[in-house]
């Protein structure tokens, strides 16, 4: 109705995306397009928003699995031992012995917590706790998890 549009929010937490007051929306095609925010609610477990220049069912319509990003300056600093996704993706991975696992490729959401898919020689499904991922060096392009090779 109005132009309201259905959100499912990946921030942490969820409402986050509130903060934002302009989002760059991407196509399926990959086109992109900025779009300022003028209401933004939640809506049971889900948001709504209501767009400028959307007014109708019609042009909601049209915007269905558009993904939303913000310009990265307009993102917060990440605290200490906070990290962005997207920072991360390609580092180099070792294990606490040394052993190169290979280089992360993506993050897999579970129920749980995160999982960092690791390409090498083979395929390693990290999860993403305290406990298993030891250290982050962004300068030297390195991250260093306590999970054996050969798992």
């Amino acid at each position: 109705m109005r132009g309201f549009c259905h959100v499912d929010s990946f921030t942490d937490p969820p409402g986050s995306l509130r903060d934002f007051r302009v989002w760059q929306l991407r196509s399926a095609s990959g086109e992109r397009r900025a779009c300022e925010v003028l209401e933004f609610r939640p809506l049971g477990a889900r948001f709504v928003a209501r767009l400028a220049g959307v007014e109708t069912r019609e042009g909601a319509a049209r915007l269905t699995g558009a993904g939303i990003e913000v310009e990265r300056s307009a993102l917060p600093e990440p605290g200490e031992r906070q990290y962005y996704r997207a920072d991360l993706v390609g580092l180099a991975v070792r294990n606490v012995e040394g052993v190169e696992l290979g280089r992360l490729d993506h993050f897999v959401e579970t129920r749980a917590n995160a999982v960092m898919v690791v390409i090498g020689e083979r395929e390693h499904w990290v999860p993403v706790t305290p406990q298993h991922l030891v250290k982050v060096d962004l300068g030297a392009g390195t991250i260093v998890v306590d999970w054996p090779a050969d798992f």
